[in-house]
Order: structure tokens, then sequence, then C-alpha cells
């Protein structure tokens, strides 16, 4: 799909297909809350994973360096909405880099180019949400521009 370039290392984009999904899971449950909300049976993945991969206003990413290594991931979703003049959002989610990676600068360019997509499908907006225990998270974000301008609220159902 795409490639980045950065400090002589390359990194391959791509739409990810399903026997990428248990090297996915693994990316999302390789940090401190990952571990508590990612499980082992992959069941319940495959089935959002066919929701994700037959909706066109999604994109599930894969990023791999050079070696083959999934190095990270992020599901971009395109959702129209009637509020601020009808503009179509990027929302950002399920963001990981791998523990070996960070600090490469593949987050900062990783979201130039979601946002670049973005831009090309149309959004005027994105947008993410993140828990608020991840201070880091908030650092990296605000340094990229984005503003904590909402309270987000949840309800298992």
């Amino acid at each position: 799909m795409d490639t980045l370039e950065l400090s002589g290392r390359r990194f391959a984009l791509r739409r990810a297909d399903l026997a990428e999904l248990p090297e996915l899971v693994a990316l999302l449950a390789d940090d401190m809350l990952g571990r508590e909300r990612e499980g082992t049976d992959l069941a319940p993945y495959e089935r959002a994973f066919d929701r994700i991969s037959r909706d066109p206003h999604q994109l599930l990413l894969v990023v791999r360096d050079e070696g083959g290594a999934m190095v990270a991931t992020m599901q971009l979703t395109l959702i129209p909405s009637l509020s601020r003049g009808g503009a179509t959002r990027l929302q950002l989610e399920a963001v990981r880099v791998a523990e070996s990676t960070r600090g490469s600068g593949l987050g900062t360019a990783l979201f130039a180019w979601a946002h670049d997509w973005g831009r090309a499908q149309g959004a005027a907006l994105a947008q993410l949400t993140t828990d608020a225990v991840r201070a880091d998270a908030h650092r990296f974000y605000e340094r990229l521009g984005y503003a904590p301008s909402h309270v987000g609220f949840k309800l298992p159902l």
C-alpha cells in the first residue's frame, strides 16, 4: 500500500489480512492495558475482523519493518456526521507501536500518513479516544496538535 522511510529504516504500510490476526492481537495485548483487555480466543477477533474488512469506511492498517516484523497498527474509520456542517470525521483507534520501535519517529510519521489518508477520503476532522491513564500517549497526541476537547464516557453493554 505505502512505505515510510525514517532514519534509513523502511516501513511497509498496508491493509491487514486475516492471516495476520494472531500478530495483531498480540500487538494490541503488548501494553499495560492491553494485557488486561485482550484475550487468547481468536473467534471474537475473527468476527470483528470480518466486519471491519467488509466495511468500506474502515481501514485496519498494519506496519512491518524491513525484517517483516509487525511493528504498528491502527484502525481508521470514516464517520459521516451531520454536525460541523456535515463533516466527515476520521476516527483513529487501536493505535499501537511495538515497544521495540517506540521513539523511532514511526508514530509521528504514521499519524501524518493517517491524516493524509483521511483528507484524501474527504475527512475534515481527526479524532481519537485514549484511556485516561495513558499519560505518555496524551503528551504524544498533544505534540501532534490534538486537543483534549471532550470528556468521554463508556458503558459496557
